[in-house]
């Protein structure tokens, strides 16, 4: 793999793959917790709009530029990212390259467009709301953050989105589209020193005049936030067929490294996409009382959220959290056996191997670590944090996340 940071910070890294597929990938460094001082919801907004004009293209040209080869052009936003990402044939790489900076450093947002788009985000927001499901892990985040600028929902609110402005947007763009918040990615059969000289100069040109960046620290350990505030524990009736509920708590940060694997660990034995999960054994196929139930953990710059979530019908609401409660009970007081831990590290890296052995996962995973750690890690050292979690580690980090007094709870009947 090549790699490297420009003179204006921008950095980036280069793949070689084995496909007639290429995928890029550029990942900005903010995100819904960067909003302070705009209209809630314009990260994510910003990400819509950017496809809706720039200097030299108009919106119906950009949503067909890439579609007329066969390609794909796309962009989400979180908390701490905006990515704008294409697949494309190899031989059409650097037509997608060029166009996810342009949309980055040119867009107009032009009046008309956005209004146009306004429309979309709106219904997204609609929507968004009447799926429970979704809803009820955003406001369980929120209240979980309260205080904190995690707190506030990706998409925004209604009325927040109305306030936002083309100018808002422009400011917007113009404080965090910056080469040192900026990350490029590349996975592609072509070699990689070819890719690496195309891409330098496709960086000159887009930014000819870039300032050097200031340095940009790693938090801290004292910048944590791991509040110790008490648990709470909310019931909203929303009068829904299904139930709907959330548990969890903080976790380890993207920095908090041995925490954050055994974090990782310890969500994929007690709620991961196997059927051998221990929650899915027990709720799903043992009792049949829930379609699906996953234990999530997501990592911030400075703090982390672990969550159990399900749905269910009234009657098997407190079977399912009883047994919830068992099943963490369980694996806060004793060590997993190696050889239970053993196989639970060879699932969660066979997992790990599966996925990434598609193009856009690892284009997007790689631009992930660039914006988090400055560099791409291994999967060799990847393997070795894994196999270096032990079960009394595994179990103190379950006592950390679910012990009882440590555990919010957010339902929605």
């Amino acid at each position: 793999m090549q790699g490297g940071r420009c003179e204006n910070g921008l950095r980036y890294a280069l793949r070689r793959s084995g496909s007639a597929v290429a995928y890029c990938a550029l990942s900005i460094r903010c995100g819904t917790r960067d909003e302070a001082g705009f209209h809630g919801g314009i990260a994510h907004f910003t990400e819509h709009t950017l496809f809706r004009g720039t200097a030299r293209k108009s919106a119906t040209v950009i949503g067909s530029y890439l579609e007329r080869l066969g390609g794909e052009l796309n962009a989400y936003t979180t908390k701490e990212e905006i990515v704008l990402h294409a697949t494309v044939l190899k031989e059409d790489l650097w037509k997608a390259a060029r166009l996810l900076f342009e949309l980055a450093t040119e867009a107009t947002f032009p009046d008309r467009e956005i209004e146009t788009e306004r429309g979309v985000v709106l219904d997204e927001i609609i929507s968004y709301k009447d799926n429970p499901a979704e809803d009820v892990y955003d406001r369980f985040e929120g209240l979980l953050f309260n205080g904190h600028p995690l707190e506030a929902p990706i998409l925004g609110s209604l009325a927040s989105v109305k306030r936002i402005t083309p100018e808002e947007l422009r400011r917007f763009t113009a404080r965090f589209f910056v080469p040192e918040r900026m990350a490029f990615t590349i996975v592609a059969d072509i070699d990689e020193k070819l890719l690496e000289k195309k891409l330098i100069q496709l960086i000159d040109t887009v930014f000819p005049e870039a300032v050097p960046p200031a340095p940009s620290p790693t938090p801290s350990a004292s910048a944590l936030f791991h509040p110790d505030a008490p648990a709470f524990e909310k019931t909203v009736d929303k009068r829904n067929h299904e139930v709907n509920a959330v548990l969890g708590s903080f976790a380890p940060s993207l920095y908090e490294t041995s925490d954050r694997i055994t974090a990782a660990l310890l969500c994929n034995i007690l709620g991961g996409p196997a059927t051998n999960s221990l929650l899915g054994r027990e709720l799903r196929e043992k009792n049949g009382w829930v379609y699906g139930v996953e234990c999530t953990y997501t990592p911030y710059a400075d703090t982390g959220i672990a969550a159990i979530s399900f749905g269910c019908d009234r009657q098997s609401l407190d079977p399912c959290l009883k047994a919830i409660e068992r099943i963490l009970g369980r694996i806060c007081s004793a060590p997993l056996s190696e050889r239970a831990l053993k196989g639970a590290r060879k699932q969660l890296l066979g997992q790990l191997a599966v996925a990434s052995d598609n193009g856009e996962a690892q284009c997007l995973s790689m631009g992930k670590s660039l914006l988090s750690y400055g560099r791409v890690s291994s999967s060799s050292e990847t393997r070795a944090q894994i196999e270096a979690v032990t079960p009394e580690a595994l179990r103190d980090m379950a006592c950390r996340l679910f012990s009882p007094g440590k555990v919010s709870k957010l339902i929605y009947l």
